[in-house]
């Protein structure tokens, strides 16, 4: 069964095109989602997750309505090919059916590990040069060691609410 997923990032998108793309494909059932990519999560996907079973194939109209990077595509996609679903695009043409198309992602994957382990190394660069500058890491303090032992003194009181504590201190309650 040919189960299709639509996404768009904001209302005043439309979802037509994808969907009209998704029938013409064959797709039997097609989900969507009205949310940014960037979210975690989208009900719509973790539907058509759910309702594919071995053998399916899940298709979108191109990759980026998948995932929400390279990364997250490429683990997805692994976990439907776990699954014994495969997986289509529309508009790049690219599959998990073929053999070429199970090569490109292997290569996207390898492509994507590489990039994280980039970052990693850059990042753990500018750590080590940034203590080496006798920098420290992590927001600054806001309160100072004074203004925290007022603030739980006056928390042990329970006669104050935290807002009287945050607008004493001029702090938020976060704080």
């Amino acid at each position: 069964m040919l189960i299709g997923y639509a996404r768009i990032s904001t209302p005043e998108q439309n979802l037509d095109l994808q969907i009209d793309k998704l029938k013409a494909a064959g797709c039997d059932r097609i989900f969507s989602d009205c949310i940014s990519g960037s979210k975690c999560d989208r009900p719509g996907l973790i539907e058509a997750l759910d309702f594919a079973r071995s053998t399916d194939v899940l298709v979108v109209w191109k990759l980026d309505r998948l995932g929400r990077s390279l990364s997250h595509l490429i683990d997805t996609v692994q976990k439907l090919t776990e699954r014994g679903i495969e997986f289509k695009s529309l508009q790049e043409n690219l599959d998990t059916v073929s053999s070429g198309g199970k090569l490109l992602f292997h290569i996207f994957g390898a492509i994507a590990e590489f990039e994280r382990d980039l970052i990693r190394e850059r990042t753990l660069a500018g750590l080590e040069s940034a203590r080496a500058r006798g920098r420290k890491g992590g927001a600054k303090k806001l309160l100072s060691k004074t203004h925290i032992k007022a603030g739980q003194e006056l928390a042990r009181d329970r006669t104050r609410s935290v807002a009287e504590i945050c607008e004493f201190l001029n702090c938020s309650p976060s704080t």
